[in-house]
Parts: structure tokens; C-alpha cells; sequence
């Protein structure tokens, strides 16, 4: 059942009509907020037990994507009866997703409009953590409350980490899921010859050949239950409608990520100073990842000088999207035990 229904707060930001779903014991809601940039608004998804009415901190979740794909079709995502956000709220917590600007629902830029090569990068770092930041001050001003947990993937541990750099009041515990940190090895984003353009264009074959980069041969008939990989793929290139009508179909994304990428940690230097987190931190990643190799948690975790009770966790026999193969749930019970210290506390 959906309806629709329309809520007023006394903020800055504009609050589209939410949508509500139930599915069993939990609420789903979807919300358009308004970005601290004009034109901008930014897709927020919310699960979370239906009878819930009292919130806090600790039971409070934020989740980002990575520099390719949105949030919802790989943290909501239904694989085998249910997704992370479902797994997670079904725990007792307020749990929410959102997609930076030119990803997913949230407002594709006028730059998108136009062919790539047109111009420059678009939704570089500091613009997303600023959509970020749009989605954690609505979330604190709706529920009440004065910080909440946050859960990066890929670039989005960048920007989830940067955030918290700058916002640690706001931040309760802090989950970085495949920790991108300085590089040894070539990224596996690529944005073909020439010119960085606004965006790339990714087809599902390149999305299939990267998620597999690194996992031995005689493991890859193994690694993805049959058919997830074709639910992941036919949900995600869905949700751009421009690219759907290409042949073969293509999704589009931005390309900020790829120029701080080159600037940044394919340079040598960090993006954000590690040592300025000063909440609980979760490092987790899986020995297979090629595109955050180990190596790069592994000199991350010991610059997390001021994190108390930081820890790092590497899971075996999985990838990069760990998050979708058969040892997924590894990966969902690592973070829970993390998120649930706070509950006990």
C-alpha cells in the first residue's frame, strides 16, 4: 500500500510529498530534500520498523553509494528475501539511504543534458559531502536528534569520512565498507581516452567485468548466486531513463569522483585528514577487492589516531561488491556488531 502525504517542518530545506510502503514489519519512505544548492534535490529512502516512534543516535543510520551506481538498487535491494537496509532495520534502527546529486533520483544535473565532452567534471567530493550534509541536517531536524551513524561505500567512505571530519558533532559512529585511501594500484573507474568529461557512460558488460577483476577462476562461477547479478544489473540501469534508451543501454555517472581520484589519491595525497575522526570507526573490506585493494585499509586504519574503539575487518572470499555474493551476509553481521555496541552502551 502507498499514500501519499504531506509534512511541514520548520527548516530550510522543502519536503516533497513522502511516499509509504509497508512491506511486513517495516515502513518504507521516500523524500526529496532540497540541497543547500538551488535547482537541487536530493533522493532519501527510509526503512524502519513500523511501530517505531522514539529515535535516537545510535539507532539512527545513514547510508551513501560509491562513484558509479545509487544507493538503492544495492542497499535495498531484495537478494534472497531481503536487502542490508531491511537487515538493518529490522534490528530496531532508523535506516536511510541517499543519493548524491546526477545519481539515482536525486536531480541530475543541466550538464547531463548535454554530451559529456561539453564539459568539465560535475559532483566533485566537496559537492557531495555538501548533499550530504543537506541529508544528515534534515534527517536530525525530523527525527529529533542530535547525531547519527553513518555507512560509506567506496567513494562514499571519502565523503562519509570527510564529512565527519568536519561534522563530528553530528556523527555518532562512523562505517567505512571498502575504504578507498592512497593508491598503489590503478583505479578500475575508467573514464576512456581524451578529455575528462562531465560524465561517463558505463554499460552492463563493463560493470559485470569489473565486479569479477581479482577473483580467482575457479571461484567466479561461485561468487553470485544465479540471477543476482541480473536484479542488481536490471534495477540499476533503470534509474537512468536517458541511458536506458541507448543501445546497448548505458549508465550514465559523473566524473568529480575520477578527478579528485586523480588529483587526490592517485597522486599520493589524502583527500581528508584520518586523524581529525574522533568517533568509533569500522574499516571492512573483503580480500578480493580490486578496486579498494586491503592495502589501502591497512594504511588507513593506524592513521585513525583519535577514532576510540576503531577496528578493521577483513572479510574472506569476496570483492569489491561483497555486499551482493554469497558471503554477503559476513559482511551485514560485521557491521551490525559494530552498530549494536552503541545500543549496549
Amino acid at each position: 500500500m502507498r499514500i501519499s502525504i504531506f509534512v511541514g517542518l520548520l527548516t530550510s530545506m522543502i519536503l516533497a510529498a513522502p511516499a509509504f510502503a509497508q512491506s511486513g514489519s517495516l515502513i518504507t519512505e521516500e523524500i526529496m530534500v532540497k540541497s543547500a544548492d538551488p535547482g537541487i534535490e536530493i533522493y532519501v529512502r527510509n526503512k524502519r520498523p513500523a511501530g517505531m516512534t522514539t529515535f535516537r543516535p545510535e539507532q539512527t543510520v545513514l547510508y551513501v553509494h560509491g562513484a558509479t551506481y545509487p544507493s538503492e538498487t544495492a542497499f535495498d535491494l531484495k537478494l534472497d528475501g531481503t536487502s542490508w537496509m531491511e537487515y538493518i532495520a529490522s534490528r530496531g534502527y532508523d535506516v536511510w539511504s541517499l543519493d548524491v546529486r546526477g545519481y539515482g533520483k536525486s536531480t541530475r544535473p543541466k550538464e547531463m543534458d548535454d554530451k559529456a565532452e561539453a564539459n568539465p567534471p560535475i559532483v566533485t567530493g566537496e559537492v557531495a559531502v555538501r548533499d550530504i550534509g543537506s541529508a544528515v541536517d534534515f534527517i536530525l531536524a525530523r527525527r529529533a536528534i542530535p547525531r547519527l551513524n553513518l555507512l560509506g561505500w567506496s567513494w562514499g567512505t571519502t565523503l562519509m569520512a570527510t564529512y565527519t571530519t568536519q561534522n563530528s558533532a553530528k556523527v555518532e559512529r562512523l562505517v567505512l565498507y571498502a575504504p578507498v585511501w592512497i593508491r598503489q594500484t590503478a583505479s578500475l573507474v575508467q573514464a576512456g581516452p581524451g578529455k575528462l568529461g562531465a560524465y561517463r557512460m558505463v554499460t552492463r558488460e563493463q560493470a559485470k567485468e569489473r565486479w569479477y577483476t581479482g577473483v580467482p577462476e575457479e571461484k567466479k562461477a561461485s561468487l553470485i548466486p544465479q540471477g543476482w547479478f541480473e536484479a542488481w544489473a536490471d534495477a540499476t540501469f533503470a534509474t537512468d531513463p536517458v541511458g536506458a534508451q541507448m543501445t546497448p543501454a548505458m549508465l550514465r555517472a559523473p566524473n568529480g569522483v575520477v578527478q579528485d581520484g586523480a588529483q587526490f589519491f592517485g597522486a599520493g595525497k589524502p583527500y581528508y585528514d584520518p586523524s581529525k575522526i574522533t568517533v568509533p570507526t569500522l574499516l571492512v573490506g573483503a580480500e578480493w577487492d580490486r578496486d579498494a585493494p586491503p592495502y589501502m585499509a591497512q594504511a588507513l586504519f593506524p592513521l585513525l589516531v583519535n577514532s576510540p574503539g576503531k577496528r578493521y575487518v577483513e572479510l574472506a572470499e569476496g570483492t569489491h561488491t561483497i555486499i551482493m555474493e554469497k558471503n554477503r551476509l559476513r559482511l551485514f553481521e560485521a557491521v551490525q556488531a559494530f552498530l549494536d555496541e552503541a545500543k549496549r552502551s
